[in-house]
């Protein structure tokens, strides 16, 4: 805290710093009382530089408000962990956090970010199901900034010469997967199956578009012991043991069963929007050859989980009205146009998914403009971290034949259970 001295109001000054210590919870300064000034913006590396060039506009526009960009490491484990470390001091350097949707919950559980005031946002701009990944127990903890949801991007070259439509069912895409992928010297189906993050959302989706879920009432009750939590953890491990699903797949992140693709070793990938964009690409080996569709089900369309970026205010951070006004920018329609065309990262506005001028730029909106429509997010819980261990591990055991999946979904429910309590 900040001491000011001055003659004849000391104890005056004391309990004004001490009111705006309190109802801040951050570091004292003079212009904490108005909300306003500069701010700091910690997010994962830039890929794509794009970032930027945005923050430029906004701090040629607002001198008083200049916001610091810090981009932190790649990895989403490394980001997390410097994000919580500086959340956890008193006198934390962030203001405003660019975080994964799945941590929006363990966030705001901890206190760790403020709750904001829905008015003050375009949330009604936003495709619906993108807001749901920026709550905790009915209040809104950040606003959606881009979002995603899982494709099913196949050859459809091979396809067309085999008088076959892309797959809207598990049957449709095993019976390719088993038939068609070995003409051509293929493997049939690859997700993100080492025990990782990505394996957590390829097995929430398989429940998920059998009917199941994970995890209730914001974690506190497990709801995994289920037929449809059966059904999609079996649809998985079935792959790997009949052979449509590659051994070699149980160790791919995005970037390797991305570059599988691309290379032209796959007729069938579950990926994100940016597998579309990079096997499209000048001088990819398939460009001009794949089509994207939804995520296929037991008996029809699937469901993603969504994924994708929240904003959210630190606790301590020094002026919080300032980073309302920021997160207020960046989902503005100009900027959110901005981070599909130059960061190629899918917004989270309705209107741009029915673009002409995007849509032939992003010829795959339309697709995954239904695919977030119809995905849900992550199991939310204030103990996600720990949630994802315990999903990745026991379905990369099912998968490896080291459990059935009956045995992986006791097991799953059992340690589920004890994370929760």
């Amino acid at each position: 805290m900040r001491w000011i001295h001055a003659a004849g109001r000391g104890l005056l000054v004391l309990v004004v710093i001490l009111a705006g210590y309190i109802a801040s919870g951050a570091r004292g300064d003079e212009s904490t009382a108005s909300g306003r000034g500069p701010l700091t913006l910690a997010t994962a590396g830039d890929l794509t530089g794009y970032l930027g060039s945005v923050l430029a506009g906004w701090n040629r526009a607002h001198p008083g408000e200049k916001v610091t960009l810090v981009e932190l490491p790649d990895s989403a484990d490394e980001t997390r962990a410097q994000m919580i470390t500086d959340l956890r001091d008193g006198d934390g350097r962030f203001d405003l956090l660019n975080i994964d949707v799945s941590w929006t919950s363990e966030f705001a559980a901890h206190g760790w970010i403020r709750p904001l005031p829905r008015d003050r946002f375009p949330l009604g701009t936003f495709l619906p199901p993108v807001v749901d990944t920026a709550t905790y127990d009915g209040q809104l903890y950040a606003v959606p900034y881009v979002t995603n949801a899982g494709l099913l991007l196949y050859r459809k070259d091979i396809l067309a010469k085999e008088g076959v439509d892309p797959p809207r069912t598990w049957s449709e895409l095993e019976r390719a997967a088993k038939a068609i992928a070995p003409k051509y010297g293929l493997d049939g189906y690859a997700g993100q199956f080492l025990p990782y993050e990505g394996l957590t959302v390829n097995a929430a989706e398989a429940v998920y578009s059998a009917g199941g879920s994970i995890l209730g009432d914001e974690g506190e009750r497990v709801t995994v012991n289920s037929t449809a939590a059966r059904e999609g953890i079996g649809f998985l491990a079935r792959g790997v043991r009949e052979g449509w699903i590659p051994e070699r797949a149980l160790t791919y992140k995005e970037e390797e069963s991305k570059q599988a693709f691309q290379d032209g070793r796959l007729l069938f990938l579950r990926n994100w929007p940016y597998a579309y964009v990079g096997a499209s690409a000048a001088g990819s080996p398939v460009a001009g050859r794949i089509g994207a569709v939804p995520l296929p089900g037991p008996d029809g369309l699937g469901m993603s989980v969504l994924g994708g970026s929240n904003l959210a205010v630190s606790a301590h951070a020094r002026h919080p009205d300032s980073a309302a006004r920021l997160i207020a920018y960046l989902t503005s329609e100009r900027v959110q146009r901005q981070v599909l065309g130059r960061g190629a990262l899918p917004p989270v506005r309705a209107d741009l998914y029915e673009d002409p001028e995007l849509i032939r730029e992003f010829p795959y909106l339309p697709t995954l403009r239904e695919s977030v429509l119809t995905a849900a997010p992550r199991p939310k819980s204030p103990r996600y971290d720990q949630v994802s261990l315990v999903v990745q591990a026991v379905v990369h055991d099912a998968m490896a034949g080291r459990v059935t999946p009956e045995a992986a979904v006791r097991r799953l429910a059992r340690e589920l259970d004890a994370v929760a309590r």
